[in-house]
C-alpha cells in the first residue's frame, strides 16, 4: 500500500479521534455515561465511567485499542454525555441505554419478552390466582418472575390441584350458577356457588401463600393431619381429596432438578462460549422453588466470559427486580460495582457470588451444562445438515456422504440393569423410529463395557445379516460411531470380523482430559487418533450425535430400573413396617412420591430420621448412599 493510500485509510479514524479530542475540552471528571454517535446520530457505543474525561480520553489513543473499538472510533462523528451522582448509577443508566438503543459495538441482550408472574387478587372476598404480565396493580400480591409461560402455567396448575383456588375472572365468578369443569376435576373449590365458605377459602389462600414463600413442609404436615382426621371420622371422600392434594404437592417438589435447600430467592446465571457466540442460562429460584430457566444468546466478539457476564447482568436486571443472591459461573471484572448498583435498584442488599463447592456450585454447574447444550444445539441447527454430513465424510475419509449414521452407547450401575442402545441420524436429522434398546442378556461381568458392546453388535448386525443380507432395506449404516475409546472400537471390530462385515466404517469417540467436551479423540482402524479444531461445526455435530446416544442410554436404563423397582416398592425395604409405611404415604401421598423424593425430603419427613431416610433412599437409588 502506498503512503497516499495509507493516509486515506487513516483519515476517517483520525476524524473520529478529532471528535473525541474536541469533546475532551468540555468533559467533566464526574461519573456518568457517554454515547458515541455516527453520522446519522445513531448510537455506536454506550459506556459508563467513574471519571468521564479520563475514560473518554482513552479512545483518542487509537493504537492501544482493540480492533472492535478502532472500528467504532472510525465511525464516530459526535459524542454525548450524561453525568450521574455515582458510578453505580452510571452503570444502571448505561444498561438501560444499551437495551433501549442497541448500539452496534456493545454486548446487547436482545430480549423483548416480558416475564410472567403469578398474581393473587386480594381485593376480592375470594381471591383469584392467575398469571400476569405487564404493570403491577394495587390490591394484589405477585410472585415471580418465571422464566416462561410454560413455567408459570405448570405452577398455576399445581396451585389449582393443591390449593383449589379459583382462576376465573371476576365477571365469570359473579355470573356462575353451577360449578365449572375445574371443580369436577378437583382443580377448584367452587366458591362461586358457595361450595366452600369464606373462612375455609381464606385458609386455602393462606396455604398457597405459604407454598409460594417456600414453607412447603408445614403445609404437608397440615394436610397429612387433615387426612388422618378425615379418615378417622370415616369421611373417606374428603380424605381421598386431601390425599390427591398431597400427591400434587409432592409432584411439584419432584420437578426441581437442582437442590437449593436453604436458599429462598436466588438466580443462577451461567454462560458458555464457543465458535464466537455466547449462551447464558438463567435459572430463577423463588421461595426455594425452581421457576424455570431461559437461555440468552449473545455474539461474543472479542470479549471474554467475565466481561460478557458483567454486561449481561446489568442489562438483565434493568427491567427485572434482582433477588438477594445471584450465583455466577464467572466473576465479572466489576463485581462489587455491579452488586452496589443492583442493591440501589432493589432497595436492599444484593450479593453476587461465584461458589466453589457444595450445592450452590452444583447448581451453577447444572446451569453451565444447560448453557453449553443450548449453544451446541443452536450451532448444530444453524449449519445445513447436508454440509455437516459432507464434513463427516471428509473427516473420516468416507467414500460418499453418509445417509445413515448409527451411534452406540451403554448404561448400567455396577453391572446391574445393563442396557446397550443405538440411535440413528441422517439428512433429515435423528431417525427416532430407528432407535433400538438392547437389554444385556449374556453373562457379562459387572462393568465389562467391552463385553456389552460385543453383545450389542452381535445382535444388531447378526440379525441384519439374516434379515437383509443384500442391504436393500436402507437400514444398514454408512458409518458407526461408538461412545468410547480404542477398547470399544476393537470389541466392535472383532464382531465385524467374525460376521464378515468389512465395509462399514467404525469410529470411536473418546472424551478428552477431564472429560472435557471439545477435546474428544477420534479412533479409526489403521489411523492415528486425532482431534478436530474446537470450533469445527462437524465436531459439534458429532458431539450432538454422541450426546443423544448417551441421553437415550440413560433414559432406557432408568426406565428398566423403575420396572424392577415397581415390583418391590415400600414392602421390600428392610426395616420398614406398616406404621412407617403409613407415615411415608401420609407425607408423600403415594409410593411413587416416596420413590421420587430427595434424600433431604425423606430426612425431613415426620417420624423418619436420617438413618432410615438413607436406607429408603438407598433402596430406590442403589449406590448413592451408605444405607
Amino acid at each position: 500500500m502506498s503512503q497516499a493510500e495509507t493516509g486515506e485509510a487513516e483519515a476517517p479514524v483520525m476524524e473520529g479521534v478529532r471528535v473525541i479530542e474536541t469533546a475532551l475540552a468540555t468533559l467533566p471528571l464526574s461519573p456518568g455515561v457517554y454515547r458515541m454517535l455516527d453520522a446519522k446520530g445513531d448510537a455506536l457505543y454506550v459506556g459508563k465511567a467513574r471519571a468521564l474525561k479520563k475514560r473518554v480520553a482513552t479512545y483518542a489513543q487509537i493504537a492501544r485499542l482493540p480492533e472492535r473499538l478502532r472500528r467504532m472510533v472510525h465511525e464516530t462523528r459526535s459524542l454525548e454525555v450524561i453525568t450521574t451522582a455515582s458510578e453505580a448509577e452510571a452503570l444502571l443508566l448505561e444498561a438501560n441505554l444499551i437495551k433501549r438503543l442497541r448500539p452496534r459495538y456493545n454486548i446487547v441482550l436482545r430480549d423483548d419478552k416480558s416475564y410472567p408472574w403469578l398474581v393473587l387478587t386480594e381485593d376480592h372476598p375470594y381471591p383469584q390466582i392467575t398469571k400476569h404480565r405487564g404493570e403491577r396493580r394495587k390490591g394484589a400480591s405477585y410472585w415471580g418472575p418465571f422464566a416462561s409461560a410454560w413455567s408459570v402455567n405448570q405452577t398455576l396448575t399445581a396451585l389449582q390441584r393443591v390449593f383449589l383456588l379459583r382462576s376465573c375472572r371476576d365477571t365469570v365468578f359473579e355470573s356462575r350458577d353451577r360449578p365449572c369443569l375445574l371443580y369436577q376435576i378437583r382443580r377448584c373449590s367452587a366458591p362461586c356457588v358457595d361450595r366452600i365458605g369464606r373462612e375455609d377459602y381464606a385458609g386455602l389462600v393462606h396455604q398457597a401463600k405459604q407454598f409460594l414463600s417456600g414453607e412447603t413442609p408445614s403445609i404437608q404436615k397440615e394436610l397429612a393431619k387433615e387426612m388422618e382426621q378425615a379418615a378417622e371420622a370415616l369421611e373417606f371422600e374428603r380424605a381421598a381429596a386431601i390425599r390427591d392434594r398431597i400427591r400434587g404437592l409432592t409432584h411439584v417438589q419432584g420437578r426441581d432438578r437442582i437442590n437449593m435447600e436453604g436458599i429462598g430467592d436466588a438466580d443462577v446465571v451461567a454462560l458458555h462460549q464457543a465458535a464466537g457466540q455466547t449462551c447464558v442460562q438463567v435459572f430463577f429460584f423463588r421461595g426455594g422453588r425452581n421457576n424455570g430457566n431461559r437461555p440468552f444468546f449473545l455474539s461474543k466478539g472479542e470479549q471474554g466470559p467475565e466481561e460478557v457476564m458483567g454486561a449481561f447482568l446489568a442489562q438483565l436486571y434493568d427491567d427485572l427486580p434482582p433477588p438477594p443472591l445471584v450465583l455466577l459461573s464467572h466473576a465479572p471484572p466489576e463485581q462489587a460495582l455491579i452488586a452496589e448498583a443492583l442493591t440501589i435498584k432493589a432497595g436492599r442488599k444484593v450479593e453476587l457470588h461465584r461458589p466453589q463447592r457444595g450445592d450452590k456450585r452444583a447448581a451453577v454447574e447444572h446451569a453451565e451444562t444447560n448453557a453449553r447444550e443450548a449453544l451446541e444445539r443452536k450451532l448444530a441447527e444453524g449449519t445445513a445438515q447436508e454440509a455437516l454430513l459432507q464434513g463427516v465424510a471428509r473427516v473420516f475419509d468416507l467414500s460418499s456422504t453418509p445417509e445413515r449414521i448409527e451411534i452406540y452407547d451403554n448404561s448400567h450401575i455396577q453391572g446391574s440393569n445393563a442396557y446397550g442402545v443405538m440411535v440413528a441420524a441422517g439428512p433429515s436429522g435423528f431417525l427416532k423410529q430407528a432407535y433400538r434398546k438392547f437389554s444385556i442378556k449374556s453373562d457379562v461381568r459387572p462393568g465389562d463395557d467391552f463385553g456389552m458392546m460385543r453383545e450389542v453388535f452381535e445382535r444388531r448386525f447378526g440379525r441384519a445379516l439374516k434379515e437383509d443380507p443384500e442391504r436393500e432395506s436402507g437400514t444398514w449404516p454408512d458409518l458407526v460411531l461408538i461412545d468410547g475409546g480404542l477398547g470399544q472400537l476393537n470389541a466392535a471390530r472383532e464382531v465385524f470380523s467374525q460376521l464378515g462385515v468389512h465395509d462399514v466404517p467404525l469410529v470411536a469417540i473418546a472424551k478428552g482430559p477431564d472429560r472435557d467436551a471439545g477435546r474428544e479423540w477420534f479412533h479409526q482402524h489403521e489411523r492415528p487418533a486425532f482431534q478436530l479444531p474446537p470450533r469445527d461445526p462437524v465436531l459439534y455435530y458429532l458431539q450432538r450425535l454422541r450426546d443423544e446416544a448417551h441421553r437415550f442410554a440413560i433414559t432406557t436404563h432408568r426406565a428398566g430400573r423403575s420396572k424392577s423397582l415397581v415390583k418391590s416398592e415400600l414392602d421390600e425395604i428392610p426395616g420398614v413396617g406398616s406404621a412407617l409405611k403409613r407415615k411415608l404415604l401420609n407425607h408423600f401421598g403415594s409410593a411413587r412420591g416416596v420413590r421420587n423424593a430427595a434424600l433431604s425430603d425423606l430426612e425431613n419427613a415426620p417420624g423418619i430420621g436420617p438413618s432410615v431416610a438413607r436406607k429408603i433412599y438407598g433402596h430406590f437409588h442403589p449406590g448413592t448412599t451408605d444405607g
